[in-house]
């Protein structure tokens, strides 16, 4: 079996651990941005304000989170969108792109119980499905969930029965891309390149932002790993018991956002820029939504919320090792 095959059995088999809901923040196997603070969705919010005034977003645009998980994400930027400018709720279409019927139905449950008829909300199982005028997407962690191959000095891995792991397969497809990236071992990403295809063809014009751990350059190693109850394990570390941590943990790696920046560049797709992520959230404004907090409610409430953005933007925590990729369709 390909690596990539045995990920994605791991990640979205019927028993894979994206097939059913997982709890994330203290109580899960890992922290998020969105499980950390409602002023990241709060800011992104504020961003899409901005582009609305920018004249590149109509008022009548469709906001689309892709993998929205539990749709606490999405739910923060419509809240904040409520508080910022309320009248977008009503003429914006919202759309969460996501594959399992049962993440679906607890996403439309909680947007239902929160908003009720206040939003014009649907579902779509992929971006191949969606075809809208003008869009904003926006998607948290979702390039490090696509499947890879594993490759090493000119050898591409193969899966045995065992779970154990062989670099005897010559991929000239994988090898092509470990060159392109200077890689000599590392991931190899699949699926970007039709991803990024699927969302040039889901609407005429539109600005893509997404946030997730990696570097614009290939790292010159593995950084394959499994997170379970906030404990991390590299994938070929011998305490990693890898037939128990099948589907039932998270397994990740660090993204090359070169490959993600030549994959919507050839989707004819125009790469705007990448950053910390402690920088895009101050310049798209965090730092004015806790003035406005400040302002508006109580001294105890502001700097406990302050203590949450503190973990979205501060080097040691998320702000410096999670990057923002920004890309835009123009017509």
């Amino acid at each position: 079996m390909t690596f990539s095959n045995y990920m994605t059995q791991w990640l979205y088999g019927e028993q894979g651990y994206y097939a059913t809901y997982r709890a994330i923040g203290k109580e899960g196997d890992f922290y998020t941005a969105v499980s950390a603070s409602k002023f990241f969705g709060g800011t992104i919010a504020k961003h899409i304000i901005s582009l609305v005034d920018e004249g590149f977003l109509a008022n009548d645009a469709t906001i689309c989170e892709i993998g929205a998980h539990h749709g606490y994400f999405i739910a923060d930027v419509i809240e904040f969108l409520y508080t910022l400018r309320p009248e977008l709720l009503k003429s914006f279409s919202f759309v969460i792109v996501e594959r399992f019927d049962a993440l679906q139905e607890q996403q439309r449950n909680y947007l239902n119980t929160s908003f009720g008829d206040a939003i014009s909300l649907s579902h779509v199982k992929s971006l191949s499905e969606l075809h809208v005028e003008n869009a904003f997407f926006i998607a948290n962690e979702i390039f490090d969930a696509f499947p890879c191959e594993l490759f090493f000095k000119g050898k591409t891995a193969r899966v045995e029965e065992d779970g154990n792991v062989e670099f005897d397969v010559d991929d000239e497809w994988v090898s092509a891309k470990a060159a392109k990236y200077h890689k000599d071992r590392g991931e190899i990403a699949v699926g970007y390149e039709e991803f990024a295809s699927e969302m040039a063809s889901a609407a005429k014009t539109f600005e893509f932002m997404s946030f997730d751990y990696g570097e614009m350059m290939a790292r010159p190693d593995f950084s394959l790993r499994v997170y379970d109850k906030h404990k991390v394990y590299p994938f070929f570390d011998e305490e990693l018991n890898r037939k128990e941590a099948f589907g039932s943990t998270d397994i990740t790696y660090d993204v090359t956002f070169e490959h993600v920046k030549d994959a919507y560049e050839e989707a004819g797709v125009t790469f705007i820029e990448l950053k910390a992520q402690m920088t895009a959230l101050v310049n798209m404004g965090i730092l004015e939504l806790l003035e406005m907090l400040q302002k508006n409610a109580d001294e105890k409430i502001y700097k406990q919320e302050l203590e949450k953005v503190k973990m979205l933007i501060m080097p040691d925590f998320l702000g410096e090792r999670f990057k923002m990729i920004r890309f835009r369709k123009e017509r």
